[in-house]
């Protein structure tokens, strides 16, 4: 983006790209708004036994690094011993750099990708996440909603609003993570890009908009095509394993691929490969999308198609 300011005379929102990226900026533009969480930073300068003493800490807490991505170096603390032992992990992983510390909060998560072209703000998917606890936060499950209720539709324009106006973003793409609280919509986190994975795959399955094309179209100052073509209910189930192990073969992907509502089978891994239980988002290993005009049926296709699918994996102490 700054090399396209400075060379192309491009209109992009580099500073809102800049303070997206960084978590820990993030919570500071966001601090006066109700839709932020309460945190704290630690910098790795002060002692940490002092901090812990000193601040006034409600648990349970999710402890992250301002960088992370794809749920790497994001732990949930649910006492001060999980929270001296969080911290000591990430400090020795990243023994100069801050850790954030948020609030934790209940309630369903939606990712919402988001289009902002000359100011005008386009939301392009919302997408319920379902999101399992191993030893980390991964989410296996995403379910595209067709047609959203008016209700749900300007709670959520009016909340990702205040967000990107509090940015001043005129033009760029980014997605974010809002979960819905008792007291409202609070975001979890939010990126400069499009979500990875499936995603774009998944918006032109469910209506039809390239998402990448069109952020492309937009970052090259043209203008993007976003009238969306139909309204489906599109289902993404994430692949994962409970063991590690050498990856021997992978069976079932045709009889998965044949079910009615199907539309994409992946399998990640090559043969060889070291597969384990989930620590970041990199650790599913493929994925069945599926699609119907109901969205309890795309669910439905999608798990039973998952029932095909096997890994075997020999045991291996290889890290």
């Amino acid at each position: 983006a700054r090399l396209s300011e400075e060379f192309c005379q491009s209109d992009i929102s580099t500073d809102a790209i800049y303070h997206m990226e960084d978590k820990i900026l993030t919570r500071n533009v966001l601090k006066e708004l109700p839709i932020s969480l309460n945190y704290l930073i630690y910098k790795p300068t002060e002692s940490l036994s002092s901090f812990l003493k000193a601040e006034e800490i409600n648990f349970p807490l999710i402890v992250k690094s301002p960088k992370s991505t794809g749920s790497k170096d994001v732990l949930l603390a649910k006492d001060k011993t999980e929270l001296h032992a969080s911290m000591k992990t990430l400090l020795k992983k990243l023994p100069n750099e801050e850790i954030l510390l948020e609030e934790y909060v209940d309630g369903p998560q939606y990712l919402i990708e988001v289009l902002v072209h000359n100011g005008k703000i386009y939301i392009i998917a919302v997408i319920e996440q379902e999101i399992t606890i191993f030893k980390r936060f991964i989410v296996t499950g995403y379910s595209l909603l067709g047609q959203l209720n008016d209700r749900l539709y300007h709670s959520l324009f009016d909340a990702v609003s205040s967000i990107i106006q509090a940015f001043d973003m005129k033009n760029g793409a980014c997605h974010l993570e809002l979960r819905r609280a008792t007291d409202g919509w609070k975001l979890i986190e939010i990126n400069p890009r499009i979500s990875g994975g499936a995603m774009n795959r998944m918006i032109e399955i469910g209506h039809g908009i390239n998402l990448v094309k069109e952020t492309m179209k937009l970052m090259l100052g043209n203008e993007p095509s976003l009238t969306k073509n139909h309204y489906k209910y599109v289902y993404a189930h994430y692949l994962t394993v409970h063991s590690k192990g050498k990856l021997i073969k992978v069976t079932g992907k045709e009889r998965s691929s044949n079910y009615p509502g199907v539309e994409e089978v992946y399998i990640k891994p090559r043969k060889g490969a070291i597969l384990r239980p989930p620590t970041s988002m990199g650790h599913r290993y493929g994925y069945i999308l599926t699609s119907s005009h109901y969205k309890k049926e795309a669910k439905k296709i999608a798990l039973e198609a998952a029932k095909e699918i096997s890994f075997e994996i020999e045991p291996t102490d290889a890290t």
